[in-house]
């Protein structure tokens, strides 16, 4: 029997699937802007769960759309993170989990952004991730963006509760810009810099960050790399390079 090689996934993918019409022409031109996206990337960050609740059918229809192998990260709802600050939230936590629970299989990690106001209380925290993991089992990860996060207690709190820190850019302070927390999970966050959400990352960055990638996943460790910087339609771009650095195959 010939052994088989269980490859490390690597998810490189934007917040969101739109396509900048500098970039059409690398995608069919038949399709949703969902098929048409998924026809060269193997996942996507859903933001827009983030300002407002989306129908059980309508993540049911997402997932019809795309590829058996394709992934939707999703963003977990202001309400519970900026507006509650994680306290009294579980009914609001549920009802998130119920809609997101319609992607199936192609569920991947659920991210918790919170407010750069927001300090570690280990008390809530744990409280918030205690009530999380009673309710799903999957893949989760934290983007703190206050100072007190970047310690080795908040790390070993993740910890303890399976959550991965995100590896952010622009970064609050150096510790902000490595992955953080659980080890079993790597997840970039690229914003843009210098300006946030607009600026292209240059080659050099993007030759650094994929010798990263490649290092994690030849430890093993799946990563996900999302481009944020969407709004001048750098996102996409930036995306396909490191496609092209990591050695990744067009799936059209």
């Amino acid at each position: 029997m010939i052994p088989t090689t269980k490859v490390t996934p690597v998810y490189i993918c934007c917040a969101g699937w739109s396509i900048p019409t500098e970039q059409t022409g690398e995608f069919p031109t038949e399709g949703s802007h969902l098929e048409r996206y998924a026809a060269r990337f193997r996942a996507v960050e859903i933001n827009s769960s983030f300002y407002r609740p989306h129908r059980p059918q309508t993540y049911t229809r997402w997932a019809a759309t795309v590829p058996e192998q394709f992934q939707f990260s999703v963003k977990v709802p202001k309400t519970i993170t900026h507006e509650l600050r994680l306290r009294r939230v579980t009914e609001l936590l549920v009802a998130f989990l119920q809609e997101t629970a319609a992607l199936g299989s192609k569920l991947g990690p659920l991210l918790v952004q919170l407010p750069p106001s927001l300090a570690l209380d280990s008390g809530v925290v744990s409280d918030f991730f205690t009530t999380l993991r009673q309710h799903f089992a999957g893949q989760v990860v934290c983007e703190p963006r206050h100072v007190s996060w970047f310690t080795t207690e908040a790390d070993e709190l993740l910890n303890d509760y399976q959550i991965a820190r995100v590896a952010a850019d622009p970064a609050l302070m150096p510790q902000a810009a490595i992955p953080g927390g659980w080890q079993g999970l790597v997840y970039y966050r690229l914003h843009g810099s210098p300006r946030t959400y607009y600026s292209a990352y240059t080659p050099e960055f993007l030759d650094n960050l994929a010798a990263s990638i490649q290092e994690f996943a030849a430890r093993s460790v799946p990563v996900w790399c999302i481009f944020d910087n969407t709004a001048a339609g750098a996102a996409t771009s930036n995306a396909l390079t490191l496609l092209e650095r990591l050695g990744h195959a067009p799936l059209t």
